[in-house]
């Protein structure tokens, strides 16, 4: 997907930070993601794997806020993984009005659960927190149309995989994109159930 296809917001950041044209790797995945394909997203770090994050989730969304429910939920390793992607999307998200919000296992859950309730469009979660938030009933997921996981080698460590594991059984229909360095043998637990007809992209 060339950069003219994206929304305006989106072209004028482009813009204004240089880019004029996707790298090999985006050239490869946004389109697809665009087009609603679930996907196993492997490539070599500094491909453009974290910006191909925020624009798909922007563009998906089109830049607008809508209702109070999230729409986008990305799963990274830790509370400074999450404040670091919700920096980067700040960057893209002038001329919109869409919400994000990072919910990590320091923060005091019942604050946290108030502050989903008054409306959020994009929530960046750690697997832990999430669904202890699930679970009482202090986020919904029944609008959720992209489930995302940043930097997916976190997964097979501290029950992570169990973790999120369980989250599409609570969701319906959704798009689902793993972005990672490799791609690991556990994620064929992943092929044979929720992702069952994702596509394996890998990138040299």
């Amino acid at each position: 997907m060339p950069f003219k296809k994206l929304i305006e917001p989106l072209k004028d950041v482009l813009e204004n930070k240089g880019f004029e044209a996707p790298l090999a790797f985006q050239k490869l995945i946004l389109s697809r993601i665009k087009g609603g394909a679930s996907l196993f997203c492997i490539a070599p770090k500094g491909t453009g794997k974290t910006t191909s994050i925020i624009l798909s989730v922007i563009q998906k969304l089109k830049g607008k806020a809508f209702e109070d429910a999230p729409r986008a939920l990305i799963f990274v390793k830790n509370k400074q993984a999450a404040l670091d992607l919700e920096l980067e999307f700040n960057a893209y998200l002038r001329r919109t009005d869409l919400r994000v919000y990072c919910a990590y296992d320091e923060k005091n859950i019942d604050d946290q659960r108030n502050e989903i309730y008054d409306g959020v469009d994009i929530v960046i979660a750690t697997p832990k927190r999430l669904n202890k938030l699930y679970y009482l009933n202090g986020i919904n997921l029944n609008k959720l149309q992209l489930f995302i996981v940043e930097d997916a080698e976190f997964l097979f460590t501290n029950n992570n995989l169990a973790e999120i594991s369980r989250t599409p059984e609570s969701i319906g229909k959704c798009q689902y994109l793993v972005f990672s360095t490799l791609f690991d043998s556990r994620f064929e637990r992943w092929q044979d159930s929720f992702m069952y007809n994702a596509q394996v992209i890998k990138f040299k």
